[in-house]
């Protein structure tokens, strides 16, 4: 079982959402709307992302590392190069 398993519903919505403003997007840009009105709906959907993968991040570290889930291997090591793709981006 991961460690999401129970937010998995919510998880599962907040993707949705997502998958909804990535749609509204591509209407924007068909229907030629503004640019900086596009720019602004991009960062709304890239922030959602960034706090879906933060809170997968939590129940990574909270369930996963402290449990140690995968025999042999780092977890932490694991866990700081996730985190070092998600504030690189």
């Amino acid at each position: 079982m991961r460690g999401y398993y129970e937010d998995k519903d919510e998880v599962l919505s907040r993707l949705r959402r997502i998958e909804g403003q990535t749609r509204g997007l591509q209407r924007m840009v068909e229907n030629d709307e503004y640019c900086i009105d596009i720019l602004t709906q991009i960062t709304a959907a890239s922030n959602a992302l960034k706090k879906v993968a933060v809170g997968l991040l939590d129940d990574h570290i909270r369930h996963c590392v402290v449990e140690q889930t995968e025999k042999d291997k780092d977890m932490v090591r694991e866990a700081t190069a996730a985190i070092g793709r998600l504030i690189k981006a």
